[in-house]
């Protein structure tokens, strides 16, 4: 029978069920209104999608290389809990697997993919009834190299914080990981200043000048000498945004720059992925937890 647009709209406001889910479940279930909704329940698409609004900002990162690309991913859950969950590390491999194996450009496409005749949406809505979380797939990047380049990955605390990066010019995989156990500790944004937009750098001009303008100290001094110290003080607090202006963490009284040159290689990309950056946080009330256990 033909399943109304009105069917559709009521299906979804008592299930929160997405559209095309709803036609679906109508369809199969002959237009019944009750049956639709069990089978929304049964496929686990109703129970997904009431934990839409909750907040998701645990989970995992993972980073893996198959010849010359490398992936890095990240799945956020509601609580540490479920990163330790058999069903959700799964799904974390097979995540990263699909996505270095179809390249997809948008996480549309990323949950399009086929895994084994479902897709990857599939997989997140059935893990979602399965460990009784919101579970997204928040971002993914690939990195493609050359043949005589190398990759540098490294994950920290289990996946906590994922790196990939690409040493050029070489296949010396220890100074590879050292850069890109540097780049998970020191969280660097950009390679060097020739990679940081203009408007950062004006931003931190900014912010310097008034800076100087504000200390009594300099009062009086010549333009000229006050542009200087402006120009100091900007380039000093970017060093530590790019990485080959860092301290190379095994040997501090050297730059990353330097130890990159002295190995006759460079790094020209780099992914930084910590879990929940940027995202809002649960946030927890012991006491009411505790009171609604016992209430």
């Amino acid at each position: 029978m033909a399943v109304t647009a009105q069917q559709v709209k009521e299906l979804r406001e008592r299930t929160g069920a997405g559209m095309m889910d709803c036609k679906k479940a109508l369809t199969e279930c002959d237009g019944d209104m009750e049956k639709a909704i069990d089978w929304l329940r049964e496929k686990g698409i109703a129970k997904a999608a009431k934990k839409e609004s909750r907040i998701a900002a645990e989970g995992l990162s993972k980073v893996i290389t198959k010849g010359n690309k490398a992936c890095v991913v990240e799945i956020n859950t509601e609580t540490d809990f479920v990163s330790k969950n058999e069903s959700f590390l799964h799904l974390l491999d097979t995540t990263v697997n699909a996505i270095i194996d179809g390249e997809p450009k948008t996480l549309e496409e990323a949950l399009k993919l086929d895994c084994n005749g479902k897709t990857l949406n599939d997989l997140f809505i059935e893990a979602v009834a399965t460990i009784g979380e919101k579970i997204t797939l928040r971002r993914f990047e690939i990195l493609t190299k050359e043949d005589a380049d190398c990759f540098g990955v490294y994950m920290h605390n289990q996946g906590q914080i994922s790196v990939a990066l690409i040493l050029k010019d070489s296949q010396d995989s220890e100074v590879a990981k050292h850069m890109a156990m540097q780049v998970a500790s020191m969280a660097p944004s950009y390679v060097s200043r020739n990679d940081m937009p203009q408007d950062v750098v004006e931003h931190e001009r900014q912010i310097q000048t008034e800076i100087v303008k504000n200390d009594e100290k300099l009062a009086g001094k010549p333009e000229k000498v006050l542009a200087g110290i402006i120009e100091g003080k900007v380039s000093k607090n970017l060093q530590e945004m790019c990485l080959v202006d860092q301290a190379y963490f095994l040997e501090p009284d050297k730059k990353c720059g330097q130890y990159l040159k002295e190995n006759n290689t460079s790094v020209s990309v780099f992914v930084r992925y910590l879990v929940g950056e940027g995202l809002e946080k649960r946030e927890e009330n012991f006491a009411e937890e505790v009171a609604k256990q016992i209430g």
